[in-house]
């Protein structure tokens, strides 16, 4: 089996987690800024098989897209043409960011390594890849 890749766009930051090669359990891999992400995407490629990628898709409580589709969708299409061999596969993720924050609570981080906005990526993009994992295991 190859990896999963799982995203949490942002307009300046992306986390990225990874799945193990089993798609067992999901890592957080990474924060890049996001003008860097495509780069870093093709390189994490280069040297790992991998899957599918996952990305965070932000919705409203009602279920519509959020304002933030703006900017993910235009990459995603990019992403698509970049790696066609390569499924793209979108994610509900309201809430993870406020998941990811209580999760570093939990696990007893202070609050200066909890005000750092790209750990709460990374986490954030894991919890993403933790619910598609999930929801995988369900269908199977």
């Amino acid at each position: 089996m190859a990896r999963i890749l799982g995203i949490d766009y942002g307009r300046k930051r992306t986390g990225i987690a990874v799945t193990d090669p089993l798609q067992i359990v999901a890592n957080s891999l990474a924060t890049v800024p996001t003008h860097t992400l495509l780069d870093f995407i093709k390189n994490y490629i280069a040297q790992e098989a991998v899957e599918a990628i996952v990305i965070g898709q932000p919705t409203q409580l009602d279920g519509q897209p959020s304002e933030s589709m703006r900017y993910i969708a235009p990459f995603v299409k990019k992403l698509q043409k970049e790696l066609p061999l390569i499924p793209v596969i979108m994610v509900d993720e309201r809430f993870t960011s406020s998941i990811a924050h209580q999760a570093m609570i939990d696990g007893g981080m202070k609050k200066s390594q909890r005000q750092e906005k790209g750990r709460v990526d990374a986490i954030a993009a894991t919890i993403i890849l933790n619910d598609y994992l999930q929801s995988k295991t369900k269908i199977q």
